[in-house]
């Protein structure tokens, strides 16, 4: 990120607070990864040494798993770690890609929007409902997409944000 651009704006405080919330998902997705790790090793202890599976372990890393990768998704959308294609935009000059750029981030917000919006249904139509194994509601394993659809939609207001008021920086840090 451009700090130097944010200091002279004002607002690297502003800034500062969604990179600790960034360096928070990747620490907590970490701890899920750690976690998902060790209920793996155990169910293939409890399957090949004490020939007794854990039941739960298999439905509880499937949850890990979610727990894992949509927040992170999210950051790897604000971080721009994520696959993408270029190489069409590229070919275009920069104020079509600049324009380009705009539109993607709207719809990548609408899209994120969409995700906790219907997300939030699965939430509240599951909430009664146990998922078999853990005794924990079903909306559990929904909750993860709700967060991402947040994540999404608050890390693209901030990118549109960054590409209206810096027109000439690129929100990794680049300039024209």
């Amino acid at each position: 990120r451009p700090v130097a651009i944010f200091r002279q704006a004002g607002l690297d405080m502003r800034f500062r607070i969604l990179d600790h919330l960034t360096h928070a998902i990747a620490f907590l997705g970490g701890l899920a990864m750690v976690g998902l790790v060790a209920i793996t090793g155990w169910q293939v202890w409890g399957r090949y040494v004490l020939n007794d599976t854990p039941t739960w372990a298999e439905r509880l890393a499937l949850l890990l798993i979610l727990i894992v990768a949509l927040p992170l998704a999210a950051v790897g959308l604000r971080e721009n770690f994520h696959l993408g294609i270029g190489f069409f935009v590229e070919a275009f000059p920069k104020r079509v890609q600049r324009v380009v750029g705009i539109v993607n981030t709207i719809l990548l917000g609408l899209f994120g929007l969409a995700m906790a919006v219907y997300s939030w249904q699965l939430v509240l139509g599951t909430w009664n409902r146990n998922i078999p194994l853990l005794g924990i509601p079903q909306a559990f394993q929904y909750i993860p997409l709700v967060v991402c659809g947040v994540l999404i939609v608050i890390f693209m207001a901030e990118r549109l944000w960054f590409q209206l008021r810096f027109p000439h920086h690129q929100p990794d840090g680049k300039s024209e």
